[in-house]
């Protein structure tokens, strides 16, 4: 059991009373993580949602009927919560007429894509998301000089936790996976009318990742018009699969204002879609891989450490740039990201002199611990 950093926030927010939603993508470990924290719990009522007759019964539940078929628990966890119908309103059933239950959810993320829970859960919830292993998780569990020493299969296969527990089935895994990820959360979801679209559309932010992109430049590629590549990559943020950042802008006029760029959540689900698991020694694209990793891990840590930071990167129409900026309480922090620790960083007098006082701080193998713990 890889100990997992929400474990201890879960269980502080315990019989408080509200729900706890539970909610990321396939296979990132929401039902184990659920699993290990009732386990000291007396008197817990586990519904699994795959059941049809588990749906069957939370669909139909009453306030007349909810305490004969709840009152003897103290807690209640509905796993697999998107396969419900209207389940925003039956939780919300729950939570205002037996208080001292605690409900735990877990959701995929056609959970947050169908948008059930927001509104009749107002204030009566605290909502976490759950994302693969983390660097923090990894290297409390196998110690951190082995975690250092495994980098290199992290950025080819990412942390999902059947990945990393079955070391030598990585590229079947994470085949599978992808086309769980994707084809059972997103590709079916209803707006999604072209499927092989969305997966060329994926592709394409696969080989363009921490690039800056351009919404015209992946709907003349895919094939689709400018909005639409606009609304799938919305439903795939939805979807825990992908993330941008934002140009960030302040001071001069040559700084780009709207540019974005689209990073993945996991390095082995973006490996998997252009099917390349090749060693990083020989690849041409290390140091994407180098730069995506950082930041999602560092997103992960953010997040679950409760880091309330605003996230970008920094480009002028020279081409000159700082790989990721941080702003937190108005302080800003800037780093740059280079695997080959034997180049140096460029110097950059015009972002240092319109932000004087902003060091820049390179992140390589050697000090990456202390950017990401």
């Amino acid at each position: 059991m890889i100990q997992r950093q929400l474990q201890s926030v879960l269980k502080e927010k315990l019989h408080k009373g509200k729900a706890i939603i539970l909610i990321g993508a396939r296979q990132t470990g929401k039902t184990t993580l659920l699993k290990e924290l009732i386990k000291d719990q007396d008197h817990a009522l586990w519904l699994n949602a795959d059941d049809m007759d588990v749906r069957n019964i939370v669909q139909s539940l009453t306030i007349s009927r909810l305490p004969s078929l709840v009152k003897q628990y103290k807690c209640i966890v509905i796993d697999e919560a998107q396969r419900i119908e209207n389940i925003g309103l039956q939780l919300k059933l729950i939570t205002d007429n037996m208080p001292d239950i605690q409900l735990l959810v877990t959701g995929s993320s056609a959970l947050e894509l169908a948008n059930t829970i927001n509104e009749p859960l107002t204030g009566r919830k605290y909502e976490y998301p759950l994302y693969p292993l983390s660097f923090f998780e990894l290297q409390e569990h196998f110690g951190l000089i082995k975690e250092q020493t495994a980098l290199p299969i992290r950025l080819i296969y990412g942390s999902y936790p059947d990945v990393v527990c079955h070391p030598g089935e990585e590229k079947e895994i994470l085949s599978q996976l992808a086309d769980s990820y994707l084809y059972k959360d997103v590709l079916q979801w209803e707006r999604i009318k072209k499927p092989e679209k969305l997966l060329k559309l994926l592709q394409a932010l696969a080989y363009q990742m921490g690039s800056e992109v351009n919404y015209t430049e992946l709907a003349q590629i895919v094939g689709l018009d400018k909005e639409t590549i606009g609304n799938y990559i919305n439903l795939l943020e939805q979807a825990k699969v992908v993330f941008r950042l934002s140009s960030f802008s302040r001071n001069l006029r040559n700084e780009l204002k709207h540019a974005r760029k689209i990073y993945f959540y996991d390095n082995g689900i973006r490996n998997a879609l252009i099917n390349n698991f090749a060693d990083v020694s020989t690849r041409q694209d290390t140091g994407a891989l180098w730069e995506n990793y950082l930041v999602s891990e560092r997103l992960k840590n953010n997040q679950y450490s409760s880091r309330y930071v605003n996230s970008y990167f920094w480009r002028t129409t020279q081409m000159q740039e700082i790989d990721y900026l941080e702003e937190q309480d108005g302080k800003l922090y800037a780093y740059e990201f280079k695997w080959n620790v034997n180049k140096k960083a460029k110097s950059n007098p015009t972002f240092q002199k319109a932000y004087p006082g902003v060091q820049i701080e390179t992140v390589t193998p050697l000090n990456y611990m202390d950017f990401l713990l």
